[in-house]
């Protein structure tokens, strides 16, 4: 499998070097939560800090085209949330990092 191009990791931000990496591996147990919270990708809530959320009204449309058994969502979207929070403590960190240094009164 050919390795990504610098278009594709820029999408990123990362180099080319950095997303040529050595692939990572998900449990078969998150594989399919996995999934589901790349296909949400594009769902976020954004406010001026940046992400807030997942548009949760936005999973029940995307679980049915991906063709999960309705009797999983429950623990599916269990398992969501906890990715979503991870993230969003991901993002809150990356942001405290690149805060500007505040002026001097």
């Amino acid at each position: 499998m050919p390795g990504p191009t610098p278009e594709a990791a820029a999408v990123w931000g990362l180099t080319l070097e950095e997303a040529s990496g050595d692939p990572y591996d998900i449990w078969p147990d998150n594989a399919e939560i996995f999934r589901v919270f790349a296909e949400m990708e594009t769902q976020w809530n954004v406010g001026f800090a940046g992400a807030t959320g997942l548009k949760y009204e936005s999973l029940p449309i995307v679980l049915r085209m991906l063709g999960i058994p309705r009797a999983t969502w429950p623990d599916l979207f269990q398992g969501l949330r906890i990715m979503e929070s991870t993230a969003l403590r991901y993002y809150a960190h990356e942001r405290e990092q690149n805060r500007p240094p505040e002026s001097p009164a």
